[in-house]
């Protein structure tokens, strides 16, 4: 029923992102034009994107990584069809581990769930299965995949991260490209502990998608043990992500690369909601080994 996508014939994806680490416009190349909209099944949309390469440019070397975490999808856009031609429709949950060797561009994905619309299936579960074999292929891992039918809507709620506020802060800021030398640890006060565990976040991530340029708006929860960080030097960081380009799992695994290399925590967890685009949200978790992994509620704003 289904072709997968044969990564061997996929030269064209080094050449995209050799483009994008080399900052060449991206936007003249296929994934940035007006494409057609898919009136059938089409397993070969789907784009993977190595991680590897960006990897390097912060530092991080094949082998194992510095993190374990994971990018949670949701797609609010799906449907099928039965084989009586009654269509179906659902909300597409995809975890795909952060050790997986590909990401997927979150346009492609796009296209390739809306070839969906038009297909009949004999059933939820040979959705989930094809939907899950032609992942994974383009992951290169094991991606889990989960559907939400309407009967289940209800049992969804919408939850705003806990924690202390970093955007109630006044501050004077002046830096929109990413600046690690704006992070450091606060000063030690007199008679309290040199460790501390704290929850911040912030609603001021803003990145911008390196194929489209379109701006990307995100939520980000960072909860650390270890020497207090710098609130103020905090939030200049994450706001010093205005003007960049890069995919969202890049910005969350540089934000927890640099807090690692400027802070040295003891723990360390990362994790940031995306506001959704064409009909996806994207969700980055990176974090030490041990912490636990967030809840997968979405906010006001997704």
């Amino acid at each position: 029923m289904y072709q997968r996508l044969d990564l061997d014939q996929l030269g064209k994806i080094e050449f995209i992102f050799r483009c994008y680490l080399m900052k060449l416009p991206l936007r003249d190349l296929p994934l940035g034009q007006d494409v057609a909209y898919p009136t059938a099944y089409d397993p070969t949309l789907i784009f993977p994107i190595a991680r590897a390469e960006a990897r390097l440019q912060i530092g991080i070397q094949s082998g194992a990584l510095p993190f374990m975490g994971w990018d949670l999808w949701n797609a609010y856009e799906m449907s099928w069809l039965t084989p009586l031609g009654m269509p179906q429709v659902g909300i597409l949950r995809l975890k795909v581990d952060c050790q997986s060797p590909n990401i997927i561009e979150s346009k492609s994905l796009k296209l390739y769930l809306n070839s969906f619309n038009q297909a009949a299936f004999a059933s939820t579960e040979r959705v989930l299965d094809t939907l899950r074999i032609d992942l994974s292929h383009a992951a290169g891992a094991q991606v889990e995949v989960e559907l939400i039918l309407p009967k289940d809507f209800a049992a969804l709620h919408i939850k705003e991260f806990d924690g202390f506020d970093l955007d109630t802060q006044s501050l004077t800021i002046d830096c929109y490209e990413p600046n690690a030398e704006l992070l450091c640890l606060a000063p030690k006060q007199s008679g309290t502990t040199s460790i501390v565990h704290e929850s911040l976040f912030s609603r001021l991530l803003k990145s911008n998608c390196p194929v489209t340029s379109q701006p990307d708006w995100a939520c980000v929860k960072i909860d650390y043990s270890g020497h207090q960080i710098d609130h103020a030097g905090l939030l200049k960081y994450i706001v010093s992500f205005r003007m960049h380009n890069g995919f969202h799992e890049q910005c969350v695994e540089t934000i927890f690369q640099d807090i690692m290399a400027k802070c040295k925590p003891q723990k360390l967890s990362v994790y940031a909601r995306y506001t959704r685009r064409g009909g996806l949200d994207i969700n980055p978790w990176r974090a030490t080994l041990g912490m636990p992994a967030p809840a997968l509620q979405r906010s006001a704003q997704q």
